[in-house]
């Protein structure tokens, strides 16, 4: 099967919009209910009337294709062509009244990410991408070929508590010290920063499928290098580092990686 740039753009950007129509009434409404799952992560009506729009529209148009979203049962997880989806991914922000949550929606046929899309509808901006080529809303995404010094590079994650956590704090900290200022710009609008070009190094310890799946296409779209905090290939991971490819050695060698770990750019 074939899914070709105008199709799955078009697509995506439906499925964009649709989840959108049921996330933004409810963004910054004071009577906004939440719940707490077991891992005491937050979950709205939002979210679950966004992933219901989402696997509603994706089974009417590819009714052989498996679905693996945050907040129902997998459908078919075994299907050749899956789709992940995060309906509200930075829940926490969206509870906060904080716009830099986005919904995730990714193609993958088997463990590979095909196409996916990262929207952020409080402040309008999608984003799509195919591994090859990456769209801010209408505008090709390319990063620059030159890499800005280390220095000059805003150090982002979603929570500065969970590297040390998760991974080796000596690490961190000489990323930390070798970077310029660490802002909390997390979740996925993180990594649409580095998409877009931004000097950015964008890190997440601890990531789910739904976390993950989307963000590479796109990523890998606009010329951005990516890896887990070893330097593995990140499509079946559980952590990411996305930042310019000529960055990459040197952010991976200060979190004191194994050299001799394959590198996925």
């Amino acid at each position: 099967m074939e899914f070709n740039d105008e199709t799955m753009r078009r697509f995506l950007g439906e499925l964009a919009e649709a989840s959108a129509a049921a996330i933004l009434p409810r963004f910054q409404d004071p009577g906004l209910g939440v719940e707490w799952k077991d891992d005491d992560s937050p979950v709205t009506a939002a979210d679950r009337e966004a992933e219901e729009i989402l696997r509603t529209r994706i089974r009417r148009r590819f009714p052989d294709h498996g679905i693996v979203g945050e907040e129902f049962p997998d459908l078919h997880p075994d299907a050749r062509f899956t789709w992940v989806l995060d309906p509200i991914d930075g829940t926490r922000s969206f509870v906060a009244g904080c716009p830099l949550f986005g919904t995730l929606i990714c193609l993958r046929e088997k463990e590979t990410p095909l196409w996916s899309a990262i929207h952020l509808p409080a402040l309008q901006r999608l984003f799509i991408g195919n591994n090859t080529s990456a769209w801010w809303n209408e505008r090709s995404l390319q990063l620059p070929a030159e890499a800005p010094p280390l220095h000059r590079c805003t150090l982002l994650t979603t929570d500065p508590k969970e590297p040390p956590r998760h991974h080796d704090p000596s690490g961190w900290q000489a990323l930390l010290d070798a970077t310029g200022p660490c802002r909390t710009w997390g979740d996925c609008f993180g990594y649409t920063l580095v998409a877009s070009g931004v000097p950015a190094i964008m890190t997440d310890p601890v990531l789910k499928l739904w976390d993950l799946a989307a963000l590479l296409p796109v990523l890998r779209g606009a010329g951005a290098a990516v890896a887990d905090w070893y330097g593995r290939p990140p499509d079946a991971a559980q952590s990411l580092v996305a930042c310019h490819p000529r960055l990459l050695p040197s952010v991976l060698a200060l979190l004191r990686t194994d050299p001799a770990s394959s590198l996925q750019m």
